[in-house]
């Protein structure tokens, strides 16, 4: 995107959000799907994730009934406090945009919040991957809070629906499906598919991806209705944009490929997965009409 470009596209989100009365959510997923301006990003999260409610006469309201909430939980474990700051740690060495030490705290207090709020989920070292960009996008640590809440929601949600075991294999049949001489590949290099595919699926590559590619591809998934249906596709898009790197590859350099991605043109990879998607379909509806 050229300077041109850019300042027009600044221009639309602008419009938008400065509506005084209500904001429109439609247009903005519109905009999301290709990219949120990194200066608007958190406050346009905000509105996908519905933290924020389109009709601004309570806007005001809202936001304190948020602050006085997140500052009545509780965010206080100290053994988890101490796993988080080592997490936090080793991931601010390979991440440098957050690697600032007042951003520390801000991790152990949102974490353990939500933790201490939904006690019948256990801490893991990946929600301080799928935490961090909200902490990056938005000033404010309530509003990062209620965003990472949501997503998490969801997540868990889709869970309960779709168990893993089943997501991880019907990612195989796809990927047998669309990538055969990779999968192929993988086998004979006795790549662990398991290892990194459960990864993947499960905590939207949080932990794998370049962090700028991370943020570009969650201004997409929230601007979605279903973004976890279409994340499989995604990620089948990643292995064919890089197939032909990871065939001259050994087992253990595709492993440390999977598990910690190049940098990708986001825009390219996701239009991609949409013509997987489209195509996979299509091709199942054929094969339907066949039997």
């Amino acid at each position: 995107m050229d300077q041109d470009e850019a300042l027009s596209n600044l221009n639309d989100y602008n419009e938008i959000l400065q509506s005084e009365v209500y904001v429109d959510l439609e247009r903005l997923r519109i905009l999301a799907r290709h990219g949120i301006p990194t200066q608007l990003r958190g406050e346009v999260w905000k509105y996908l994730l519905g933290v924020e409610q389109a009709d601004r006469s309570k806007e005001l309201s809202n936001s304190k009934t948020r602050t006085n909430e997140y500052q009545q939980m509780d965010k206080i474990d100290p053994e988890v406090s101490k796993r988080i700051r080592g997490e936090v740690s080793r991931y601010q060495r390979r991440v440098p945009e957050l690697d600032n030490k007042r951003y520390a705290e801000t991790f152990e207090n949102i974490i353990i919040a939500y933790l201490n709020t939904n006690h019948d989920i256990e801490y893991n070292p990946a929600l301080v991957s799928l935490c961090a960009p909200f902490i990056y996008a938005l000033d404010k640590e309530c509003d990062a809070y209620f965003c990472f809440e949501r997503m998490m929601q969801a997540i868990e949600e889709y869970g309960v629906n779709n168990p893993l075991k089943e997501r991880v294999a019907s990612f195989m049949t796809l990927f047998r499906y669309v990538l055969p001489e990779l999968c192929n590949y993988f086998e004979e290099e006795e790549v662990d598919l398991n290892e990194w595919i459960t990864s993947w699926l499960q905590h939207l590559l949080a932990k794998e991806m370049q962090f700028e590619n991370l943020v570009r591809l969650w201004d997409s998934y929230f601007a979605m209705s279903d973004p976890l249906e279409f994340h499989p596709f995604l990620c089948l898009s990643i292995l064919r944009n890089a197939k032909e790197n990871l065939e001259d590859l050994e087992q253990s350099e595709i492993r440390t490929v999977l598990l910690r991605l190049p940098p990708m043109n986001m825009s390219m990879v996701i239009a991609d997965a949409f013509n997987l998607r489209h195509e996979t379909l299509e091709r199942q509806m054929i094969e339907d009409e066949d039997l």
